[in-house]
This record gives C-alpha cells, sequence and structure tokens, in this order.
C-alpha cells in the first residue's frame, strides 16, 4: 500500500496505517533529539511534539472510545500533546511546545509503538461503524503533519548559523528552465466547486456546490524566483503604492525585503537561500517559495495583474496536469516548471479568497469536528501542493489555509487576469 493512497475500506486500513506511520518516522530519522526538540518561532512545533501529537489524535480519536481494553499509555499526555481540541479539556500553550524537554524522543518511540500495537490489534478486528472513517481521517491528519514536520524543521534549521542541511544535497539539480510563460483562458460561467465525495476528503471540501465566474485567464507556470528578483529591483518592497495597508504595516516593522529564507553575504554578494539541503545560491529559474499572501498580492499589483479566486484556480485544475515533485521526490526544494498547465506540485499558491465555509458546511458533531471550522476567519486560501505534500494530498478541491502574513510554508504565486 502506498503512504500516498488512504483508503477507508477498513480490510485496506492495516497496511494503510503502517505505511503512513513508516514516512513519519523516516521523515524525523535525520533529526537528532536537540534538533527534534527546538521551537524557533511561535507557530513551529518540535519534530517530537508533531510524532507523538498524531499519536496522541489515534489514541484519543480511535482507541479510547472504540478498543474496550484499551488503556491509556501515560494520562498526562493529553495536555501537552492536544493541538487546539478546547472540548477535550486543557492544553499546554503552543508557544511553550518547545519547553517540553520530557518526554524525550525515545520515550515518544515508545508511545508511537504502544498506540501502533493497540491500532494494529484494532484494525485486524471487527470495526464498529465510523471507526473505519475516524483512521482514515487520522492517517490524512498525520499526513498534513508530515509536510508541516518539514516547514517546522526548515525553520528550525535556519535559524543556525552554520546553516546544516537536514537532507544531502546530492539530490538537489538543477532542472531545466521553465516554458516561457502564458495563459490558460477561461470561458467563465457557472462551474461547479467542491469535494464529489468519492473518495476521503477534508470537511472544508464539501458541499459541492455552483459558483459563477466571470471569463478570466490564469498563469500556466507559477512565478519564478527570477521574476520576483525583478520586483526587488524595481523597489517592490519599498514601494507603498502595491501593498495592502496591512501588509506594509508588516513590511515595515518585520524589515521585510526578500522572501523567507533569502540571504546575501555581509558582502552584499548574490543572492542565496537556505534550503532543507543547506544553502545555495537563488535559482532563478526555481518557482518563489516562501512569500506571504501579502507579498503575493504585492507582487500582482506590480505587474498590473491579480491573485486568483479559489473558484477559478479549481476551475482549470480540474481540466489541467498534475505536478510530479511531492512529498518522496528527493529534497523537498521548488524546481523550474518542467510542462506548462501543471497546477499542482513545487509551490502552495494564494488565492485572494478569504478562508469561509462553503454554503451549507456543517461542521462534524463532537470533538473532532473542531478539525478545521474553527479556523475559518482571517485566513487565506491556497491551492495545488507543494514539494513536501504527500501526493494524495494535491487534488483540486483541497483548500489550505494560512494567515495573509505567513512565510514559512512553501507557499508561491500564479497570476490571473481578466480579459
Amino acid at each position: 500500500m502506498s503512504e500516498d493512497c488512504v483508503p477507508a475500506t477498513p480490510s485496506d486500513l492495516p497496511a494503510a496505517y503502517a505505511a503512513v506511520r513508516a514516512v513519519t518516522e523516516r521523515l524525523a530519522a535525520p533529526l537528532s533529539a536537540e534538533d527534534q526538540t527546538v521551537q524557533s518561532m511561535a507557530d513551529v512545533s518540535p519534530t517530537k511534539w508533531h510524532r507523538a501529537h498524531v499519536t496522541w489524535f489515534f489514541e484519543t480519536f480511535v482507541l479510547a472510545p472504540h478498543a474496550d481494553a484499551y488503556r491509556l499509555y501515560d494520562d498526562t499526555f493529553a495536555y501537552i500533546f492536544n493541538s487546539y481540541y478546547e472540548a477535550l479539556g486543557d492544553r499546554h500553550p503552543r508557544t511553550e511546545r518547545g519547553l517540553i524537554s520530557r518526554p524525550g524522543i525515545a520515550e515518544v518511540a515508545r508511545y508511537r509503538e504502544f498506540v501502533d500495537e493497540a491500532m494494529e490489534d484494532l484494525l485486524h478486528g471487527e470495526l464498529r461503524p465510523g471507526v473505519a472513517d475516524l483512521v482514515t481521517l487520522g492517517l490524512n491528519h498525520e499526513q498534513q503533519h508530515q509536510e508541516l514536520l518539514l516547514m517546522d524543521i526548515k525553520n528550525v534549521l535556519s535559524r543556525n548559523p552554520l546553516h546544516p542541511a537536514y537532507m544531502a544535497p546530492d539530490d538537489l539539480a538543477e532542472g531545466a528552465a521553465p516554458p516561457q510563460a502564458g495563459w490558460i483562458e477561461h470561458e467563465g460561467g457557472v462551474a461547479e466547486i467542491g469535494h464529489r465525495g468519492r473518495d476521503f476528503g477534508f470537511d472544508n471540501e464539501f458541499p459541492r456546490h455552483r459558483v459563477y465566474l466571470s471569463p478570466f485567464a490564469l498563469a500556466d507556470r507559477p512565478v519564478t524566483c527570477g521574476e520576483w528578483m525583478s520586483f526587488m529591483e524595481d523597489d517592490g518592497y519599498r514601494r507603498p503604492e502595491f501593498w495592502l495597508s496591512d501588509g506594509w504595516s508588516v513590511v515595515m516593522t518585520q524589515g521585510w525585503e526578500a522572501p523567507l529564507y533569502w540571504f546575501r553575504d555581509a558582502d552584499g554578494g548574490p543572492w542565496q537561500e537556505f534550503t532543507l539541503a543547506g544553502a545555495r545560491p537563488v535559482d532563478p529559474d526555481a518557482p518563489v517559495c516562501h512569500v506571504s499572501y501579502y507579498e503575493a498580492d504585492a507582487f500582482a499589483h506590480w505587474t498590473g495583474k491579480r491573485l486568483p479566486t479559489e473558484a477559478e484556480w479549481e476551475a482549470v485544475a480540474t481540466t489541467s496536469a498534475t505536478g510530479s515533485n511531492f512529498l518522496g521526490t528527493g529534497v523537498p526544494h521548488p524546481r523550474p516548471a518542467i510542462s506548462t498547465n501543471a497546477l499542482s506540485g513545487d509551490v502552495w499558491e494564494w488565492t485572494s479568497s478569504a478562508y469561509t465555509p462553503y454554503p451549507g458546511f456543517r461542521a462534524a458533531p463532537g470533538a473532532v469536528g473542531e478539525y478545521n471550522g474553527k479556523f475559518m476567519v482571517s485566513q487565506y486560501v491556497l491551492r495545488g501542493g507543494c514539494c513536501a505534500t504527500p501526493p494524495g494530498h494535491a487534488r483540486p478541491t483541497y483548500r489550505n489555509f494560512f494567515p495573509p502574513g505567513a512565510r514559512w510554508a512553501f507557499s508561491g504565486v500564479r497570476l490571473a487576469q481578466d480579459p
């Protein structure tokens, strides 16, 4: 069973469970105990915490209510490894996860093994109604944390002045130059967006519904680092006419002058960037990455174009190719586009759509209903997937979301324009 295919069929779940859990451990394997404990900023969680939290999810939502003989591994873990499920009780502050030196990584490994053994017993027995769906949600949830683990450890390692590599740089080879930028025309009209319900989908992808689109065109590849350098050379970070008021305030307060992880030596040489393979020169042909919604919107204004809505993006994506640079295909780092008309892969793409519920959205009952709905405010939608996304999550209906100032995700830009 491939880790990018998570079925809800009970007979397939044991193999899917083992595959997904193994990927998490493989991603953590290159990291020392010290690496796995650091929290470099409030939005970052330590690797150790990710490994334990996804385990707590299975223990809390599957084993405790549905495995009669199960006893909690440690009843204090609920407080430190609950992420945001308020209905389940008090939890440790997110900003202080890096202060949890104990349990250490060895104890977290034992916790994972304990829960895995109990899950194996459960999955090989007769499942109660709804349990297969909960396990499937848990596996997709763990895959989301695999991407978060890579996002977070990149931020952690970037703060080290030695610029240590998470992975060997051998796999991070230069690609071919991207194709000449073009446009994918869409005639507009009534379109249907949202998940069809045939396979797994997160609650925020439902229900499927109709939207009306005016005619538009979507760029057939993401914005490149070279194009972003042109924006920078034209003083894009110093010209308030391109920026939203709130974005300009952030630029001034935080001193942004380039995407996150870009830097220059003290002598002002060429731009370099920190990657999971260490520091390297910025590739002008690669998609620009680690930019906020504010930056994406400012760049679009500088070009005279705009960001697409999520409905526009999805309407084109349903008839477009899928990229191939996802988690498991080498060092997680954006590579130059190799073809046009591919809307998934390498970088998440900001849309101009606020993250709000679809018409008719209903959160699931109980604590698990806090999964997505409670975050539907003050954030923007990104589409497409990235170089750290599990392949099965790169579907046209997938709705990622971050606050407009967030930059540590593998986020980039695709432009849209009107006739």
